[in-house]
């Protein structure tokens, strides 16, 4: 042959790397990183706000001792500003080292709203009566089990 060989058996990775692992190793995994602990960051951050402001507010950025929060319109941009020092102060409760709140005002919902449920629709006649046998049928077949043991 040419002499080209593949590599001997148990040079190789030992075991698959898991996908995410390859995905957040080295300096290309950074954003992502970054994105996973504002999310983890927000989660905890969220039950130490006022109760009114919690749902309508949600943690945009940290970035040096800035907490940047976005809001959906302009009155919660008014109430966190309000609350601002008690925000502050959530915020260094969780490990922080923020001195200043920039509250941003933004048109996306702070949390997505909740999913609409699908409607049910009646059942037709056809439907209803196959359905009320099945249910006949069944609780006969239990009730022979039950007298035949």
């Amino acid at each position: 042959m040419s002499g080209v060989r593949s590599k001997p058996p148990g040079t190789g990775p030992q075991t698959p790397q898991p996908a995410l692992d390859t995905l957040l190793g080295g300096a290309a995994g950074d954003p992502l990183r970054r994105a996973l602990w504002l999310d983890d960051l927000d989660r905890r951050l969220r039950p130490l706000l006022p109760p009114a402001l919690a749902a309508h507010a949600r943690l945009g950025n940290v970035d040096g001792g800035r907490l940047v929060l976005l809001v959906e319109a302009a009155v919660w941009h008014a109430r966190a500003r309000l609350a601002g020092p008690q925000i502050l102060e959530a915020a260094r409760s969780l490990g922080l080292d923020v001195t200043v709140l920039v509250v941003r005002t933004t048109s996306r919902p702070a949390s997505p709203p909740p999913a609409a449920r699908p409607r049910s629709r009646p059942l037709s006649p056809h439907a209803e009566q196959a359905l009320r046998e099945a249910v006949t049928l069944l609780s006969t077949t239990d009730t022979d089990d039950r007298s035949g043991s």
